[in-house]
């Protein structure tokens, strides 16, 4: 955290650090000697929702932020200390240095760093259409679109060229089947992840929400307490499916424009990591059928826009409940999200 630009500062914080246990410290070194970089950085910084500039006029938070560069170049020292863990980043990623990165964790803070980029760029995300499962209040399977589902899949490229233009694309669907169909007519190229099939239900797959909690009545009930960490019997839980999309959010953060066609649980954990929203809000999540939701990631939040196709669909939306009999922990967000009742 904070700049930390000299030697002094750095031992200042390994001298702390070391009074803690089981604590290591890894420093990032962000360089930019590109002057397209510097600039594109600095209108970022002041448009992007910074705590420091968002009540101030935009020519005087640049004139500000400018002032604030120049001081550091004064005092500036570069991390040359042999002994520390960093990792420098030159010019938004054109070049790496790696310093006593080691170990499983280390290595995955620097692999999602390496992929980050600061061009601005839109996600967006659509649920399959109304498939034959929903329609019957099934969960899981790999039913074929409804007759609304169809209508919703030939209706979604006129509404994503709307919102894209003449924008590069590319679309991620599952290996599902309603997801393919959905995606079927868009003139972009298409890319089958395996990792973006729906939360799988084990020995619930094909069941309705009526016949599990009469042939797993505990089950049933666990999952209302704890929905996040709650597995079915022989599938998935929340919490793996978080697991299992972490090399989607990786590759998400290396590319620009997506379209991601996929089904409510997994769409929720996406919503999620770009809204920064907590574990036991993320499987209420409202992802409603026949819906594209745009997603513009900043620097200090992210921007949501939502379309809606007036085209009919069920709603397989289930609240959370009211009182329920365990009292989970409350994780804490500074981040706001689209909370409209769709």
């Amino acid at each position: 955290d904070a700049t930390n630009s000299t030697r002094r500062r750095r031992e200042n914080i390994e001298a702390r650090v070391k009074q803690e246990k089981g604590i290591q410290v890894i420093f990032l070194e962000s360089v930019c000697n590109d002057p397209a970089v510097i600039a594109a950085n600095i209108a970022l910084k002041v448009s992007s929702g910074d705590p420091d500039y968002k009540h101030l006029p935009k020519e005087v938070a640049e004139r500000d932020f400018i002032r604030r560069i120049k001081e550091y170049e004064a005092v500036y020292e570069t991390i040359t200390e042999p002994h520390l863990s960093y990792l420098r980043i030159t010019d938004v990623g054109n070049e790496v240095t790696l310093s006593r990165i080691n170990g499983y964790l280390q290595s995955r803070i620097a692999f999602y760093l390496m992929n980050l980029h600061v061009k601005p760029r839109n996600i967006f995300m659509s649920r399959h259409g109304e498939s034959q499962f929903n329609v019957e209040g099934k969960i899981g399977g790999d039913a074929p679109l409804s007759p609304r589902g169809m209508e919703y899949a030939r209706a979604l490229p006129d509404l994503i060229r709307k919102h894209v233009g003449d924008a590069s694309l590319t679309v991620w669907t599952s290996t599902l089947q309603r997801t393919i169909q959905t995606a079927q007519d868009l003139p972009y190229t298409k890319l089958t992840w395996k990792s973006l099939d729906e939360l799988d239900a084990g020995v619930c797959d094909g069941m309705t929400y009526e016949e599990i909690e009469v042939a797993y009545p505990e089950d049933f009930a666990n999952r209302d307490e704890d929905k996040f960490n709650y597995r079915y019997r022989g599938g998935e839980s929340y919490r793996d499916v978080v697991v299992r999309l972490e090399p989607v959010i990786m590759e998400l953060e290396r590319q620009e424009n997506i379209l991601i066609v996929g089904h409510q649980a997994i769409l929720r954990c996406l919503y999620a990591y770009f809204h920064d929203l907590p574990q036991v809000d993320l499987p209420y999540i409202k992802i409603p059928l026949h819906t594209v939701i745009k997603l513009t990631p900043k620097a200090y939040g992210c921007d949501e826009e939502r379309y809606t196709l007036p085209i009919g669909a069920v709603d397989t939306h289930r609240p959370k409940p009211k009182a329920p009999q365990v009292q989970l922990p409350q994780a804490q967000s500074a981040r706001e999200y689209y909370a409209k009742d769709v």
